[in-house]
């Protein structure tokens, strides 16, 4: 019988300033910071049982095992529905762009805006998926 998986635990972003990533997490989503890898990253509550890691560009090929990425990745944060308005309000006063916006077939909205260092940003409401 195939193991199974809880889901996803930790997502990493790259990023060229941690404490200036961290602090547009912790103001735009109200991430905390939950352990500090020094001048490497640190390790943010994203959610119940829910990690985002800021590792600085090139700052962890040295340990075991080596990670680094490069480019614009993508991460999708799930809200409630009702949610959807006060975020468009809540990027507005804080000067986000918004990228996009999207109402999917099944009726899920999809907002997508880039934090400081251009990673595609999503908010969701259910309906995007199948499974959400």
């Amino acid at each position: 019988m195939q193991p199974k998986t809880e889901g996803i635990l930790e997502s990493s972003l790259y990023v060229a300033d941690v404490a200036a990533s961290s602090a547009f997490y912790e103001k735009i989503f109200g991430f905390r910071t939950i352990s500090d890898f020094g001048g490497r990253g640190c390790a943010m509550e994203a959610g119940p049982r829910q990690v985002l890691l800021l590792f600085l560009k090139g700052g962890s090929r040295s340990v075991q095992p080596p990670h680094d990425a490069e480019g614009e990745i993508h991460l999708a944060f799930s809200i409630r529905a009702e949610e959807l308005e006060p975020w468009e309000n809540w990027l507005a006063q804080n000067g986000i762009a918004v990228e996009a916006t999207r109402t999917w077939e099944r009726g899920g909205q999809s907002i997508y805006f880039r934090d400081p260092d251009r990673h595609l940003i999503e908010i969701a409401t259910p309906g995007v998926w199948s499974i959400y």
